[in-house]
């Protein structure tokens, strides 16, 4: 969601960041991924989580095979083009001004024959969300997502409006504060959460959330 630059002198050994590129290696194909830190900040450059991700996803812990997944705050993409490359519909997400990087990314990773069955789209949290159809989506995606505490009620807000009770959500983050640890308070309010992967080296966590039935549903 921020779009603000950090300040370089505090992350200068992370040189990852800094590059102009990133390259992976996914669903049996080289990604090579544009990066701006100077330019786009923390939505610019891929984070740990999103790798942690995309592995998870390619060891197919989740079924992606046609199904429709949407993807919060995906900044260069890589989480959203690799679900594309394993075979879902993807709707990939982020605030106006991180989607000019995105769409190249889009473009310059996923083959002609899948273009179809990906688009890049805006989405401010908790805003204008009558765009995207109530609980019509079978995977949210979100990696990193979670580390701005004045954005938990709309993140929030935004996950009940886009899923169903059968709609997965698969958050990868780090948990840094205790302000992380009360977003996933709140998260279990509404949904049924559990860890299902754990990444020691990169201290990178799964939840896997499922919105709970009301009591009129029940």
């Amino acid at each position: 969601m921020a779009l603000v630059p950090y300040n370089e002198n505090i992350l200068l050994s992370l040189s990852k960041l800094h590059s102009s590129s990133a390259d992976f290696r996914f669903a049996e194909r080289r990604i090579r991924l544009a990066q701006d830190w100077k330019g786009g900040g923390v939505a610019a450059v891929v984070w740990d989580a999103a790798v942690v991700m995309c592995v998870y996803l390619e060891l197919g812990h989740v079924e992606l095979k046609n199904r429709t997944a949407i993807e919060l705050g995906a900044g260069t993409g890589l989480v959203g083009i690799v679900t594309a490359l394993l075979g879902a519909d993807v709707t990939i997400t982020d605030r106006s001004a991180a989607l000019p990087i995105l769409e190249s990314n889009v473009k310059q990773n996923v083959p002609p024959h899948l273009q179809g069955a990906v688009r890049v789209s805006e989405l401010t949290w908790g805003e204008g969300l009558a765009r995207y159809p109530a609980g019509s989506y079978d995977l949210i995606l979100g990696a990193d997502i979670v580390y701005l505490e004045e954005t938990f009620s709309a993140l929030l807000s935004t996950l009940e409006h886009l899923s169903s009770e059968t709609t997965e959500v698969l958050l990868a983050c780090r948990i840094r504060y205790e302000r992380d640890e009360r977003f996933l308070s709140m998260l279990g309010d509404k949904f049924t959460v559990q860890q299902v992967h754990y990444d020691p080296q990169k201290d990178v966590h799964i939840y896997r959330a499922v919105k709970k039935k009301t009591k009129s549903e029940l």
